[in-house]
């Protein structure tokens, strides 16, 4: 079987990651509006910004599509007027390339809830390495950092491991996604596992 993307592929990671750009750019609010609870609170929901990585390759499963998908969403993200910029683009490429490496690491021939949720965490730690170069993490105090770190694994692991891996499942019971690609019993095996 030739692993390599063809153009449909691309297209249609492409079109998964738009939908998920609008989705980030909506999130951003909501973002800010649990901000001010304190103890963050907001690291709970951070994990829907690397979700497009994970659900892409759910569907594709193919070598390169989690990076392209978080590329293509941060993009369509800061098309559409991202409050964070121009720097949401280099964000995206290192969370992309981070789920990337998960999913390299198994030969991107596993895809089951604890693989889906190790590329999940993976895009979280690119995303803290990011955010350590932007300057404000490391004046936390240790507990409050660990406060940090700790809900923002847990709410990426919640959103872009699992919630992404059912979605995907709930699409797979649809048949959507045998639009992509044939569905195979090989294809519902690897689901469960």
């Amino acid at each position: 079987m030739n692993r390599g993307l063809k153009l449909t592929d691309i297209l249609v990671t492409i079109v998964i990651s738009i939908g998920f750009g609008i989705v980030y750019k909506l999130w951003g609010p909501l973002y800010y509006f649990v901000k001010p609870f304190g103890l963050h609170v907001d690291q709970l929901i951070y994990g829907m910004w690397f979700i497009a990585a994970t659900v892409a390759f759910l569907i594709i499963r193919k070598p390169g599509v989690a990076l392209l998908a978080e590329i293509a969403a941060s993009s369509g993200e800061f098309i559409m007027g991202s409050e964070w910029g121009l720097e949401v683009l280099l964000f995206g490429v290192v969370q992309g390339l981070f789920a990337e490496l998960v999913f390299m690491a198994f030969r991107y021939k596993r895809s089951g809830i604890l693989v889906v949720s190790m590329a999940a965490a993976g895009s979280a730690v690119g995303s803290i390495i990011m955010d350590y170069y932007k300057g404000y993490i490391e004046d936390l105090a240790l507990w409050n950092l660990s406060l940090f770190l700790g809900f923002r694994m847990i709410g990426s692991i919640i959103i872009a491991g699992i919630g992404a891996y059912y979605l995907v499942k709930a699409l797979e019971k649809t048949g959507v996604t045998s639009l992509v690609r044939p569905t195979e019993q090989e294809d519902y095996d690897a689901l469960n596992q």
